[in-house]
């Protein structure tokens, strides 16, 4: 509601928003709005929603001295996308905002999953359409109708309260735009459809129609066309309910994070979790922590059939069980009381035979058949820089029987001896090459440098001394 009372306009709407947002930004300095967000972008299809979006979005932007794009991506689908695409320009340049677009092609064209597809290629595209241009905020035109949508679809997924939380406000979708720093920002979630068609006939905003929007082979079609009038008959304004329902949500939503930070501040050792510190959660906070372990990684959330049984597994395995459950985008793995989230990767070829090197005196030289990176690095300990560019190198693979000795006071131990003395998961230890120089090793991926052609304690040597390291790729 505005000062007044009444029923704030759509303007007023999206002026609210934006201007909400602009805030965190100007705590340091008093920043304008214009300062804050130079650069805004409308993700523009051409249909009703998203056209009126635009013509309010264009008289935003003007008033306050911010420039505007429109983007738009032409998806294929539709034997009226090409007309469609111009008609966007030619209405961006009316409105005169900046026009940009992008032609994707889709992963798959299977019913069931067309709509997924086109979404997760539609925001890639907008997302790489906002880094070319500097757009630092991207509006979309989801609205109270498409709000109550969402709901009610989670729930008929038996989706939990994070689901059924619906759609912010506002949010940064890192993983969908590829971008931490772009703010994504929905300013007519108040709005309903009602108010924009009525808001599109007064001010002759012209748009376009998809013709799929009326298929109801897609989900959200069928509950809009099948379900959502009859609901309107018989409970009127159950949209604004469902919006008010998925406030609720978010606020439990939000309660249920700040627990789960506190779990995982608790359980959390390093890049792992204590299994006897998640002992003493309830099972419901151990579900609670897990998926927000995995949702700041970034990962897909599991089903609740997935996490009992990953939950029974973690718990009740052996001390010395070699625990791997298997999630669509990583491991979870359980080793010595501790677990690990760690990536899908492929076994290495057990044909991959050494690498033969020179060393030339680069800080560091790429092996992308092993996944990784040897460093070379100027130490206090090391060889000697000047006698390894000299040598016939190379990175292999473990063959068994190889032998490291780490110092001159200590002998020679097995490398199997030293991942277990240094705790290093089985599952690591393949991934973990070794680097010769002829037959003699230097070093030892996860364990260290050989001693033996390293100079002995109490010889003197002017030469600068190179230290090996090696680094895994991070995917």
């Amino acid at each position: 509601m505005s000062a007044s009372g009444a029923v704030p306009t759509l303007q007023e709407q999206l002026a609210e928003a934006v201007e909400a947002l602009s805030i965190p930004h100007r705590f340091d300095n008093d920043r304008t709005l214009a300062e804050a967000f130079p650069v805004i972008a409308v993700a523009y299809s051409g249909g009703l929603d998203s056209s009126v979006l635009l013509h309010l979005a264009a008289e935003f932007a003007r008033e306050r001295g911010i420039r505007l794009f429109a983007f738009h991506i032409h998806h294929g689908i539709s034997a009226n996308a090409d007309q469609w695409q111009t008609h966007c320009r030619a209405q961006s340049e009316r409105v005169g905002a900046g026009f940009d677009t992008r032609n994707v092609t889709l992963a798959t064209k299977d019913k069931s999953g067309v709509e997924e597809a086109a979404r997760v290629a539609r925001y890639q595209a907008l997302g790489q359409l906002c880094r070319e241009h500097g757009a630092g905020l991207l509006l979309t035109a989801h609205h109270l109708d498409d709000q109550a949508e969402t709901v009610l679809l989670q729930m008929l997924r038996g989706s939990g309260v994070a689901g059924i939380s619906g759609m912010d406000g506002a949010n940064v979708a890192a993983e969908l735009l590829g971008d931490a720093n772009l703010l994504m920002a929905r300013p007519l979630l108040g709005a309903s459809r009602g108010e924009l068609e009525q808001y599109a006939r007064q001010e002759q905003v012209a748009y376009v129609e998809d013709e799929s929007n009326s298929d109801t082979r897609y989900a959200r079609n069928a509950l809009r066309h099948k379900v959502m009038p009859v609901l309107a008959e018989f409970f009127p304004g159950f949209q604004e309910r469902f919006a008010r329902a998925a406030g609720h949500a978010q606020a439990a939503q939000r309660l249920l994070t700040v627990l789960a930070d506190q779990d995982i501040a608790a359980c959390l050792e390093g890049e792992y979790l204590s299994v006897p510190a998640l002992r003493r959660l309830d099972s419901e906070r151990i579900d609670n922590l897990l998926r927000h372990w995995l949702g700041l990684r970034g990962l897909r959330m599991p089903s609740s059939a997935w996490l009992f049984e990953l939950r029974t597994q973690l718990l009740d395995a052996k001390y010395d069980a070699q625990l791997c459950v298997t999630h669509p985008d990583c491991h979870v793995r359980r080793y010595r009381d501790r677990v690990f989230l760690t990536p899908r990767r492929p076994p290495f070829d057990e044909n991959t035979g050494p690498q033969p090197f020179t060393w030339r005196g680069e800080e560091k030289l790429h092996f992308p058949q092993f996944s990784g990176s040897l460093f070379f690095e100027v130490s206090d300990i090391g060889f000697n820089a000047a006698w390894l560019r000299e040598q016939a190198l190379s990175v292999c693979l473990r063959s068994g029987g190889e032998r490291v000795r780490l110092a001159w006071n200590r002998p020679a131990k097995s490398l199997k001896y030293h991942f277990q003395n240094m705790d290093i998961p089985a599952w690591e230890r393949p991934y973990l090459p070794l680097v010769f120089a002829q037959e003699q090793i230097l070093y030892a991926a996860g364990i260290g440098m050989d001693c033996h052609a390293q100079p002995k304690p109490g010889e003197e040597s002017d030469e600068r001394r190179i230290a090996l390291r090696w680094q895994a790729d991070l995917s």
